[in-house]
């Protein structure tokens, strides 16, 4: 990749100034011309609020046009943190102090916990006013300085700087923070664009939440990079999506497999309708998609799908199945498409073809290592001694074809992987055991049809003590996110423990007769 396009300021450089860059339901659309003035004004804003380049801002805004322009522009001139608008105040003050957030920016009318937390951190509140009448993601900051004495908007962001930080979490109860440079999402844009074949031609209808690394760089950026548009949606709506498509003029879409599902009850029911729609492919990623549903797709749409393999910590895309006509397999998650990958033994050492072990990747997408982590980066970084450089370790079990093709088989790490959102069980066990009747908690996942996995907890409660299922899981959702409650809660005498005594939670589904 070229100096040129190694920041978010070069990459958005890339579409004509007068062709459509981000576009939204019922309004003006915002040229590439615009999208580069209005990130420039975002820059100069925070600049003008002492804020420099280092400075971590988080973003607490729902989906839609104003969220992807505030992001960018916040990345461009900062750290941005875009957090989950479904977080708890419990949640959002964590992550407010983790991050060391010096702002954060919310809606004009917010009021919601974001307003104690921050007050409670020190942080800063931005409010975003959208601009009324305006086009697609225009808006004005309002707020405070951080510092006394503004910073020159010249202050333009390196490559090697950080650009973006999000969570991910861990099988312990502290999520690690993933740094990503510019350099970083500027290889992953460029290589999703390059493996989608992604023109100024296209339109991508964007359903994906912009605080994922998914509808961040595939949805967002991608095809921005590449000159098109974005439509930005409020979000996932199964019953207006089909609409959209025809309305929008949309040329394809990225989702994870249980909107897939969700759109397919519409779309099978109004089969002229998606074949008119004209998309070019339909794309999955952040959980597995099962063949079935692949194959549902391809007949429902008329037209290929793309199935990827991502992860926060390389700026998303790893793998994906090639465009071309007949190259996709269902079941796999194609060839590598962005940085190296390879599968490792677990003594370090690369196997080959048909050997199945440790997906392991490196290259110019893969975040430099996790913040104030010596612990986790010793654990996930790896030098296999072929003089190319550290390999990570995904956690993930894998195996490829004769045809370089990978196969996902199973998972090392015991996070919950429900319909895409990772879930730290570790995390959901000390919210159950602060409820007072109970005394030992397990949290692990159970097969789902649609979300692949879904929570479910076992807990014994203390002698004497009481609790339903119900009132458990009302107590969790005071602290936890809706997708992070389990959603089945076994009350048992004993916890199956292993051999050395040690909860297990990798099994324990079928141990309690609910796999």
């Amino acid at each position: 990749m070229g100096a040129d396009v190694l920041t978010l300021t070069s990459l958005l450089a890339a579409g004509a100034a007068g062709a459509d860059a981000i576009r939204a339901p019922e309004q003006q659309a915002l040229s590439h011309g615009g999208l580069r003035q209005a990130s420039g004004a975002i820059v100069a804003a925070l600049r003008a609020r002492g804020i420099g380049r280092a400075v971590r801002v988080a973003l607490l805004l729902p989906n839609g046009p104003e969220m992807a322009v505030a992001f960018l522009g916040t990345a461009s001139a900062a750290v941005a943190a875009p957090l989950n608008p479904a977080y708890k105040r419990e949640e959002l003050d964590f992550y407010l102090g983790d991050l060391g957030a010096k702002a954060v920016i919310v809606m004009a009318d917010e009021a919601g916990p974001i307003v104690a937390a921050a007050a409670t951190r020190g942080t800063t509140l931005i409010r975003l006013r959208p601009q009324a009448g305006g086009r697609a993601g225009l808006f004005a900051l309002d707020g405070p300085p951080l510092a006394a004495g503004a910073l020159p908007p010249e202050d333009q962001p390196a490559a090697s700087d950080v650009a973006l930080v999000l969570h991910t979490s861990g099988t312990t109860s502290r999520p690690k923070q993933v740094p990503l440079t510019h350099a970083n999402l500027a290889a992953s844009a460029r290589a999703i664009a390059a493996t989608l074949q992604l023109t100024r031609a296209d339109a991508g209808l964007n359903v994906m939440p912009l605080f994922h690394i998914h509808g961040l760089i595939a949805s967002l950026l991608a095809p921005l990079s590449a000159g098109g548009a974005v439509i930005c949606t409020k979000g996932f709506n199964a019953l207006k999506f089909m609409g959209l498509l025809g309305s929008e003029l949309a040329t394809w879409y990225s989702a994870v497999p249980t909107m897939h599902q969700a759109i397919l009850e519409r779309a099978q029911r109004q089969p002229e309708a998606a074949r008119g729609a004209g998309l070019r492919f339909v794309r999955s990623s952040s959980a597995s998609l099962p063949p079935r549903v692949f194959g549902a797709l391809a007949a429902t749409f008329g037209c290929p799908v793309i199935e990827a393999y991502g992860m926060t910590e390389a700026s998303h895309q790893m793998t994906s199945n090639p465009l071309g006509a007949g190259r996709q397999k269902p079941g796999s998650v194609g060839l590598a498409a962005g940085p190296e990958v390879a599968i490792a033994a677990p003594d370090g050492r690369l196997a080959g073809a048909g050997s199945e072990g440790e997906i392991v990747i490196r290259g110019m997408s893969v975040t430099p290592g996790y913040a104030a982590n010596p612990q986790a980066n010793a654990e996930a970084f790896f030098d296999a001694g072929d003089g190319g450089g550290r390999w990570f370790r995904t956690g993930d079990l894998g195996v490829f074809d004769a045809e370089g093709y990978l196969t996902i088989s199973g998972r090392i790490k015991e996070l919950i992987n429900r319909g895409g959102e990772k879930i730290a069980p570790r995390e959901v066990d000390e919210v159950l055991m602060d409820h007072p009747a109970v005394a030992q908690a397990v949290t692990f996942a159970v097969p789902h049809a649609k979300l692949g996995e879904e929570v479910a907890a076992a807990v014994v409660l203390r002698d004497g003590a009481s609790a339903s299922e119900g009132e458990l899981r009302a107590h969790a959702a005071i602290k936890l996110a809706a997708f992070k409650v389990p959603r089945q809660i076994v009350v048992v005498a004993e916890i199956p423990k292993g051999p050395t005594g040690k909860l297990q939670r990798i099994g324990l589904a079928k141990q309690l007769g609910l796999g």
